[in-house]
């Protein structure tokens, strides 16, 4: 996909990504190839462009989209709508004469438009997308319908396809697709028929349905010829193909031992897991795959969404993810990155991410990048001048709250992401960027001169600025002598402190700056929690 326009500005709300696929209601993806069936877009001629549409007329969601690359498959399939693409300057070639579409920047083309309208009564949009050139030239729009789309990979979500049925035979199931793709036709059915129909089913005396049947047989007799009846015994009967795609499904053994148990009775994380499996070997058989997936973190481990999205990446063209979590987001450069936001009004957003250029492109890849994108999932943002603070203020809020839960909250309960600046300086820079993307930002360090207070006060919605130059120096003059006692008490002292301090508790204040400052913020929760 080569180029798009869209209105309004963004889909969704509170995510990141680049676009979204409609998730099933179980949360995993579904999907469809069946012919035939009834458009879930709308039938009819498509709405007026927004430009000539009055005020009071309902808004209209217009997306056009350029495939290039196109196979000789879709070529002859989509003849009738090619366009001729210039890959030189990203443009579409107009000119009347036939032979500059041979030049090698020139390309083949399709150009699709989806046009939603907000429906009044029904709250709703209804939605179609047209081959563009048939909007633009013709009375008659054509429709790009899910054949066509099915043509360009795309498969329609839905959960006959990857519910309990996915790695089922019945017709259109995911493993139905691959068997299909992979043109392998299974030659077991009259086999499997057969070999049901000689199965004596509940034969063992022992289960006493035999002895039952031989009663009704010994009662039939004193009714009908000898030869009738004989032998009574159960067996699977009036078996089809149709019965055995309903009922065969594959079983799958997890963790150690042999043990297995149908697929669909598997945790949510391994069935989200085997779809994902399932529709990468489609991938591999098709060209120009473009993944559209919503949220793959969902009930998955944090090192495997990161495998997810690698694998994703490396076999599609093209990969769009919505997703809230920060393990998903750090796998995609800030580049590749845009924020969806709603506000209060509910106007949505979006809007790209730029790293300001005090935080060094190093120091993001090493140590900031997954609290960053954390910053990046949150309505309000908290950035603390350093280590201690950011350990520190969220051990508060907690303990506060669990002392006092009518009066305080957590900040996690607040919607508040504590980020470490790593130094007073960074505060400015990184509360203009995410103000920048809609986040509401608050500011917490130790005392500023008069015009560092107003840089750092010009980019956060409110600044919480302590009266002293360390905020170690704030936690021992404000904590009890008791407090930091039962503190000291807790810890292991480094041999180094513990050889300059024997007894701890007769200089616990200075014993514990030393040890405040050697540990490097990390003290927060252990000083915190037994308050």
């Amino acid at each position: 996909m080569q180029s798009s326009r869209y209105l309004p500005d963004a889909p969704a709300e509170g995510t990141v990504g680049a676009a979204a696929s409609e998730a099933a209601e179980d949360g995993t993806a579904e999907a469809d190839d069946d012919e035939g069936e009834p458009e879930s877009e709308a039938e009819g001629e498509p709405p007026q462009d927004a430009e000539t549409e009055h005020a009071e007329d309902p808004p209209q969601i217009r997306v056009e989209a350029t495939i290039t690359d196109l196979s000789a498959e879709q070529r002859a399939h989509f003849k009738d709508y090619i366009e001729w693409w210039n890959t030189g300057d990203g443009a579409f070639y107009t000119s009347p004469s036939v032979e500059g579409v041979d030049a090698d920047a020139i390309v083949e083309a399709l150009r699709v438009t989806f046009i939603g309208t907000y429906v009044v009564d029904e709250d709703d949009f209804d939605a179609t997308t047209y081959f563009a050139r048939s909007l633009e030239e013709s009375d008659n729009p054509q429709q790009f319908s899910r054949r066509d789309k099915q043509y360009c990979g795309f498969l329609y979500l839905r959960s006959l396809r990857t519910g309990r049925r996915a790695l089922s035979l019945e017709h259109g199931s995911l493993l139905d697709i691959i068997l299909r793709l992979k043109e392998i036709r299974p030659q077991m059915w009259e086999t499997t028929i057969s070999g049901l129909a000689e199965f004596d089913v509940a034969s063992d005396p022992e289960l006493g349905i035999s002895g039952v049947l031989e009663s009704i047989n010994t009662a039939l007799a004193k009714y009908v010829p000898k030869e009738w009846g004989v032998e009574p015994h159960l067996r699977v009967s009036a078996l089809t193909r149709d019965h055995l795609r309903n009922v065969i499904t594959a079983f799958i053994a997890t963790g150690e031992g042999s043990h297995a148990a149908p697929y669909y009775r598997q945790g949510t994380g391994t069935i989200n897991m085997l779809l994902l499996a399932m529709l990468s070997q489609i991938a591999e058989d098709k060209q120009n795959v473009i993944f559209a997936m919503e949220e793959p973190e969902t009930a998955i481990p944090p090192y495997a969404q990161k495998r997810i999205v690698h694998e994703l990446r490396k076999l599609s063209a093209q990969s769009m993810f919505t997703s809230h979590s920060p393990y998903v987001l750090e796998e995609f450069d800030l580049r590749e990155t845009v924020v969806l936001s709603r506000s209060g009004d509910g106007h949505l957003s979006q809007a790209l991410v730029s790293l300001p250029e005090s935080v060094k492109h190093k120091r993001y890849r090493q140590e900031f990048r997954t609290r960053f994108c954390e910053g990046l999932l949150s309505r309000r943002i908290l950035i603390a001048e350093g280590a201690s603070e950011a350990s520190a203020f969220p051990a508060v809020a907690r303990r506060l709250a669990e002392l006092a839960p009518t009066k305080y909250s957590s900040l996690e309960a607040l919607g508040i992401c504590t980020i470490d600046a790593g130094t007073d300086t960074q505060i400015a820079d990184l509360g203009s960027l995410y103000r920048s993307l809609g986040k509401t930002v608050y500011g917490a360090c130790d005392k500023q001169s008069a015009a560092d207070e107003a840089a750092i006060k010009a980019q956060v919605d409110e600044l919480f600025m302590n009266s002293e130059k360390g905020f170690e120096d704030l936690v021992l003059k404000n904590t009890t002598t008791a407090a930091l006692e039962r503190f000291a008490d807790l810890i292991t002292w480094p041999p180094h402190l513990q050889a300059k301090y024997p007894n701890p508790k007769n200089d616990v204040a200075d014993a514990l700056n030393d040890y405040f400052r050697w540990t490097k913020g990390n003290w927060g929760i252990l000083l915190i929690n037994p308050c």
